[in-house]
């Protein structure tokens, strides 16, 4: 522990902050989702399932590659993701826009000159109409012997990298690499994948007044891309992410940071006001939005020796109804290997469980609906989820409550953050029905789970909760809240 804390000061050790009026800061959270991307509801529920399914299905192929590639989880297409901003401090300051992802460690964006393949509609679907930032003459590439280097190389040894720089034989036995920049890094994700290197620069984050400027800021510039014109704000646990290097300088807010993410239901209009990202202490933070009545339901964070960018917790088990199931024992802990636990994931969109759990929440929670309610196959089959029912009234959903590890840990979902419901037909084909479906995901058996985690809670399911990672007491909490008043308040305050 003492050398982890030794390499982060060394990395950040130039890092500076332009701060002087409080210990928690607020940045605006935009939801990305555009309805022109989707020719239909059908289209829109299948593609985001589709993407959960396959970004759940990436965290356990990481085990394949080569030690020298690591791969990351990335947003694969727009669905339901949320974008924070920051600005370049080049000449003229340049806008960078790019996903919010607890998922990864590592800020990077697109750099000129840039090539995205397949990418073809992503980048206006995505709201970043901004061409590609061009670094500035002052920003400086990381070299190779810096930690941070060996951190974007999955800890590679400085020996290594030196040599991969070409550094000569005599520098290398001295360990005087300096004047050689990191080799360029390799990230795989769902459906593509990209090539960066790391540089250092200024950058402003998006206050009123006083500005947030961040000094030597660590980043990786990507020059090439496959089907990622977008960058990420890597918010996991690691020492390149955004929380890491805020907290190298003011512990108070790096230490912890909050989400809230507005409710939306798929449907753009609806979100007329950001979602806020919190940077600082709740206690803090208190004091600005005047709340008292707060109250969060922690469980601990679980560590994870082969995956140490994801946020796991412990699952105890899901109540349908009065009917409390079980969760499998491998989600309530996490291995040497790394497997078990569940993820709590800003960029994926849906909920996904090992089968086991999965079909047992399925099966009670079809046997409350089915009896008043016929199951609509085909929309099953078109949205990618299940079970989907065709109601003409009122449909009866029984009650949903996720059971975390912990005393008194447990969490009762909002109906619309479980059963999304919307008409289908209506197009002188198809008379016009409403339609039900359960947004919850069949992950796999848990065989096939092996080499990561056994389950993840996607955002959708996040909506309408202050999400608090506290990464000093290592736990995460849930609160019920109105997101966008809590925005204006923040704002006020």
């Amino acid at each position: 522990m003492a050398s982890c804390h030794f390499k982060l000061c060394f990395i950040l050790c130039f890092l500076h902050i332009s701060l002087s009026f409080s210990e928690i800061l607020f940045l605006p959270l935009t939801h990305t989702l555009s309805n022109n991307h989707f020719t239909s509801t059908h289209h829109l529920l299948k593609s985001t399932s589709t993407r959960s399914a396959a970004r759940f299905q990436h965290h356990h192929n990481s085990r394949l590659q080569n030690h020298q590639h690591r791969q990351v989880s990335l947003p694969l297409s727009p669905g339901s993701d949320y974008t924070l901003s920051f600005t370049l401090n080049s000449q003229p300051p340049q806008h960078v826009s790019l996903y919010l992802d607890t998922g990864s460690d590592l800020v990077w964006f697109p750099c000129q000159p840039f090539e995205c393949i397949l990418c073809e509609g992503k980048a206006e679907n995505a709201t970043v109409s901004s061409p590609p930032p061009k670094l500035s003459s002052v920003a400086k590439p990381v070299h190779c012997k810096s930690p941070a280097c060996s951190a974007v190389h999955s800890n590679l040894p400085v020996s290594d990298l030196c040599a991969i720089a070409n550094c000569p034989l005599e520098a290398i036995e001295i360990s005087d690499c300096r004047s050689f920049s990191c080799p360029p890094f390799y990230y795989a994700y769902g459906d593509g994948s990209l090539i960066a290197r790391l540089h250092r620069d200024s950058i402003t984050l998006p206050l009123a007044n006083p500005s947030l400027v961040l000094h030597n800021f660590t980043f990786g510039c990507a020059h090439t891309a496959l089907a990622e014109p977008v960058g990420v704000a890597g918010f996991g646990p690691g020492l390149l992410s955004l929380p890491a290097q805020l907290a190298s300088v003011s512990p108070q807010l790096g230490n912890q940071f909050s989400y809230c993410l507005v409710s939306h239901s798929f449907d753009s209009d609806r979100v007329r006001l950001p979602s806020p990202l919190i940077l600082g202490r709740s206690d803090e933070r208190r004091r600005v939005d005047n709340d008292d009545q707060v109250k969060f339901v922690y469980t601990s964070m679980l560590n994870n020796p082969k995956h140490p960018y994801f946020y796991c917790v412990g699952l105890e088990g899901i109540s349908v109804g009065r009917k409390n199931i079980p969760a499998p024992a491998f989600l309530k802990k996490v291995n040497r290997e790394g497997n078990g636990g569940l993820v709590v994931d800003s960029g994926t969109t849906f909920t996904m469980l090992p089968a086991s759990l999965y079909n047992s929440v399925v099966a009670e929670f079809d046997n409350r609906v089915r009896a008043l309610n016929g199951r609509a196959k085909e929309i099953e089959g078109t949205t990618g989820l299940r079970p989907c029912y065709y109601f003409d009234n009122v449909v009866n959903v029984p009650s949903l409550v996720l059971h975390f590890v912990g005393n008194k840990s447990s969490v009762t979902l909002p109906r619309k953050n479980y059963f999304y419901d919307f008409l289908d037909g209506g197009d002188g084909v198809k008379r016009k029905r409403r339609v039900g479906c359960l947004m919850l995901m069949n992950g796999g058996d848990e065989a096939e789970l092996s080499g990561g985690p056994g389950a993840t809670l996607g955002n959708y399911q996040q909506q309408g909760f202050e999400v608090v990672y506290d990464l000093e007491k290592r736990r995460v909490g849930f609160a019920r809240r109105k997101c966008a008043s809590l925005w204006e308040s923040l704002n006020q305050g």
